[in-house]
């Protein structure tokens, strides 16, 4: 093994030495006989750990991989916590998983861990929903829960994806608490595997029912639904788990002409008809596109397998359907919420919305037009959650979101959710057909209104441990000689959430960011564009986003202006990069 790394080698001694399977061990030892070191190093240089969205990777043998052993030993240190967190109180979780290969059987596995440790286990009789999943842990009133899903990632991927009490994912200190339970177990033989069919009851419609029913109340335009129940959507769960809830959600809000991408309604992890199952990808989209076109659609929409993303795509001027980035969507759902709840006379000035400091800043200023309290938080709808719960019985949520296409509508749950955002996309767009208008020029009034802001995000790929080491050196060089100007603006600020502090370049004046550090960086110039640099916390990619922004003085501006701006953007990114 002289080719490969010591503690990668002694990893490895572990596994082909310790109290695994016989099939894992001679997968290891074959991969060895084959040499191929690059593999074993990859799926050994260390344990897979708690990121923005929990654990999540590759499937296969070893500790950075996703199998029986990385999710047991996940789920025994889950366990451990739980049972000290809660010493005097009988435990209940609930396990639920989406359509990706081996998620089944490992959604057992954690049913397996949790039961043999003495913890009440609600296990869904079938595929569901990361939100419903959210909802069932507060509705049953469970301690934790585990969502297995790697979401939008390709279909090799899988993860698991830890909740906490309030139905949201695990964040500081419990997720680092878990982890260092997990770090205790020296042996895989102390995790306890055998399960306690006692403690296992099967859930599913009942929850189903009692979901939808919460979806139901947070609808704000009845009557505009009615006028319009004939509008036509198409609709596609991209082989996941929304196939049943989106197209009943949309049934019981009162629309009567929803067509399903049929090719796509059936569950597989494969994912056979896309290259990647990511709503955010127009390629994702295409089969949902082709149906619209043949049927003359008003609306597109497309959800990632677990069901907390949604993606959609409208007609513009020309008549030609486009797809909506994750901040125009998020955009327009608080732009049309904010003014239904105006029109209602419900905002009392104790109602506020939430989103992320990547996502458009544009909602900051929606926000306070309306005189509606806008928070921000960190990447990661886990943080959302952790606000909301903070705020829950002081300050009334009405929505939230983030540009990665996850939002949040009502205050059900605790992570983004796809199944009630599609519904609300489905009643705005109705709203504004009634009133004449459709959803691509609503989108431009609302930039008339509070100006056009334009975001792009650019992923830079990673893969290994090389590359995880690269995109560390990238955020140290950023910090120790930032950028002075970008698309040849002056920087004036510059945000390190890491050291949780805010400079400003001219003054030199240092104050503090009162947010939990995180390893990202933000640029502001003296025009008002940021750009943020972030290491991903579920895949192997540095993440830029940039954001510009300018008035807009009529909708017959848009390309020109958008053009204009698309140029700055990609002129700003470019200067990082290099």
């Amino acid at each position: 093994m002289n080719a490969l790394d010591s503690s990668v080698e002694k990893n490895i001694n572990e596994w082909l030495n310790g109290n695994y399977d016989e099939e894992t061990k001679q997968a290891i030892q074959q991969k060895l006989d084959d040499e191929k070191y690059d593999e074993l190093t990859d799926a050994f240089y260390k344990n897979l750990e708690f990121g923005t969205g929990g654990l999540r990777g590759i499937m296969g043998i070893g500790s950075n991989r996703v199998n029986k052993y990385t999710f047991g030993m996940a789920t025994q240190g889950l366990s451990n916590f739980l049972k000290k967190q809660y010493p005097d109180e009988d435990i209940k979780v609930v396990i639920a998983h989406d359509c990706r290969n081996n998620s089944d059987t490992l959604a057992n596995v954690v049913a397996d861990v949790f039961s043999a440790n003495g913890i009440k286990v609600f296990f869904f009789d079938a595929l569901r929903p990361t939100p419903e999943l959210s909802f069932a842990i507060r509705e049953l009133g469970c301690k934790s829960g585990v969502m297995l899903t790697a979401s939008h990632n390709p279909k090799e991927y899988n993860g698991y994806k830890a909740y906490g009490a309030d139905g949201g994912q695990l964040v500081a200190p419990y997720d680092k608490m878990v982890m260092d339970e997990v770090q205790k177990i020296s042996d895989v033989s102390e995790v306890k595997f055998d399960r306690n069919d006692d403690l296992v009851e099967t859930i599913g419609e009942e929850i189903d029912e009692r979901y939808l029913e919460e979806l139901k109340k947070l609808s704000v335009s009845e009557e505009a639904i009615k006028r319009q129940k004939d509008l036509k959507i198409v609709f596609s769960p991209i082989h996941g788990t929304s196939r049943e809830l989106v197209p009943e959600i949309l049934k019981r809000y009162g629309f009567e002409n929803v067509t399903v991408v049929e090719e796509q309604m059936t569950p597989d992890g494969d994912f056979p008809t896309v290259v990647y199952p990511n709503p955010e990808e127009k390629e994702a989209l295409n089969m949902a596109l082709d149906k619209a076109k043949e049927i003359d659609a008003d609306l597109v929409m497309a959800t990632d397998p677990d069901a907390d993303r949604v993606g959609i795509a409208v007609k513009n001027l020309d008549g030609e359907f486009v797809l909506l980035n994750g901040n125009q969507t998020g955009s327009l759902i608080i732009n049309y919420m904010l003014t239904a709840w105006e029109k209602e006379d419900k905002l009392t000035g104790n109602e506020y919305i939430v989103k992320t400091i990547v996502t458009s800043y544009l909602i900051d200023r929606i926000a306070d037009e309306k005189g509606v309290e806008c928070f921000n938080t960190l990447t990661g709808f886990k943080y959302i959650g952790e606000l909301m719960t903070e705020l829950e019985g002081k300050k009334q949520f009405i929505a939230g979101g983030e540009e990665s296409y996850g939002y949040l509508i009502g205050e059900h749950v605790r992570d983004k959710d796809a199944v009630v955002s599609c519904a609300i996309i489905a009643e705005m767009t109705a709203y504004y057909k009634d009133i004449g208008s459709s959803l691509y020029e609503a989108m431009l009034d609302m930039y008339v209104e509070y100006g056009l802001f334009r975001e792009n995000l650019v992923s830079v790929k990673k893969e290994g441990k090389a590359g995880a080491e690269e995109i560390q050196q990238m955020m140290a060089n950023f910090r120790a000689e930032p950028p002075k100007k970008l698309g040849g603006s002056q920087v004036v600020t510059i945000k390190d959430y890491q050291s949780a502090k805010e400079k400003n370049i001219a003054t030199g004046e240092i104050t503090d960011i009162d947010l939990p550090k995180s390893n990202v960086l933000q640029f502001i110039t003296e025009d008002g564009a940021i750009v943020s640099a972030r290491p991903s916390g579920t895949e192997p990619k540095i993440k830029f986003y940039c954001s510009v922004n300018t008035n807009l003085m009529s909708p017959e501006d848009y390309p020109q202006v958008v053009a204009t701006m698309d140029k700055r953007i990609e002129t700003m990114i470019e200067s990082l990069q290099n």
